[in-house]
């Protein structure tokens, strides 16, 4: 944890917010795009990308690594996790394990790293068992339907593929979210009733609630994304969203251990 200091962070808003990060992370159109065209991948166009494609990337991009610096801190710092069950504890790791590599896939397609490596959140956030829960099934209902934005706008069937492929995971974090709040411990308020995602709404635990668990926001383009990720990345923007502002989480980024590779947009390998 740090202060913020980020007077780039500060002086965001969600206006500027895509444009700074397609400048900041596509500046390299890449060398898998140029790798995609050696190999005459069977692409609707040959494995070209285009401006939008990376504009997509770049915001996936930040979403990976808010996603990587939330499930991080859960496990380092929500007390309530220690008293979690065991299988519910290792489900929250293998979450991390996956968000990462997520994020060195996009990663290795725009060239660069997030432009944002700070992040904001409600107030109890990582404390509080209900805040944190709510939080994460927020972000996970924003991954899904953030990666469904590409699976209907990529310009190409590797990169269309892929996104289908990574938001069937966030759907599964998203379940997994709302699946343990029923084992949250007593001492931290638990077992949880009810879990509020996207919709602002509490929707119950038990019996589930297929709607919670299927939504897909019906976002058609990226900007609905950024609008969503803004608060967090933003100082000024999380203040007015009322997140706490006295304190920010930095991203940590690290080498993944998977059971099998995840793959990349040309080859697809599991």
């Amino acid at each position: 944890m740090e202060n913020p200091s980020n007077q780039d962070n500060a002086n965001l808003n969600r206006r500027s917010f895509l444009t700074r990060a397609s400048m900041i992370g596509g500046a390299a159109l890449l060398p898998l795009a140029a790798r995609a065209r050696d190999n005459q991948c069977d692409n609707d166009d040959q494995g070209r990308i285009n401006k939008d494609d990376v504009d997509i990337l770049i915001a996936a991009e930040i979403a990976e690594a808010l996603a990587v610096t939330t499930y991080m801190n859960i496990i380092n710092v929500a007390p309530f996790y220690t008293r979690l069950p065991a299988a519910d504890q290792s489900y929250i790791m293998a979450a991390l394990q996956e968000e990462m590599s997520h994020y060195l896939l996009e990663e290795s397609v725009t060239g660069k790293g997030t432009p944002f490596t700070t992040f904001y959140y409600p107030p109890g956030m990582f404390k509080n068992a209900q805040t944190t829960l709510n939080t994460l099934t927020t972000l996970e209902d924003a991954f899904i339907a953030a990666y469904l934005v590409g699976v209907r706008n990529f310009s190409t069937r590797d990169l269309r593929v892929t996104a289908a492929r990574i938001m069937g995971i966030e759907s599964d974090h998203r379940t997994l979210a709302r699946d343990i709040a029923g084992d949250v411990d007593p001492v931290d308020g638990g077992p949880l009733a009810t879990i509020t995602g996207a919709e602002g709404v509490a929707e119950p635990v038990t019996p589930a609630d297929n709607n919670g668990y299927e939504r897909t926001l019906k976002w058609t383009d990226i900007s609905q994304a950024v609008a969503a990720l803004t608060p967090f990345v933003s100082i000024q923007a999380a203040g007015a969203a009322g997140f706490d502002t006295s304190v920010s989480f930095k991203f940590m980024p690290f080498t993944p251990t998977l059971p099998s590779p995840l793959g990349d947009f040309i080859s697809f390998g599991g």
